[in-house]
């Protein structure tokens, strides 16, 4: 038995943007991998990737997620 149930059929008023196609597509169209979504208006959906975009830089400039190395050594790396 499966845990979750493929959907084909989106719900009206679903919104996606579909990263393949680079385009706004009203319920789930492309595979899950390939769309942002769901939004609750088509102009939400359009900005998509100017959401991300915003997303990632706060979450770049985010000190909560960058820990500095106490070891003297450079982020992220090995000593």
């Amino acid at each position: 038995m499966a845990l979750f149930k493929r959907r084909t059929v989106g719900k009206p008023g679903e919104w996606y943007y579909c990263l393949e196609h680079q385009k706004v597509e009203e319920g789930p169209d492309c595979p899950g991998k390939d769309r942002f979504g769901p939004y609750e208006s088509r102009e939400e959906a359009q900005r998509a990737m100017e959401t991300a975009a915003e997303r990632n830089l706060e979450w770049e400039t985010d000190p909560k997620w960058h820990d500095k190395d106490t070891r003297g050594g450079s982020e992220g790396g090995s000593a």
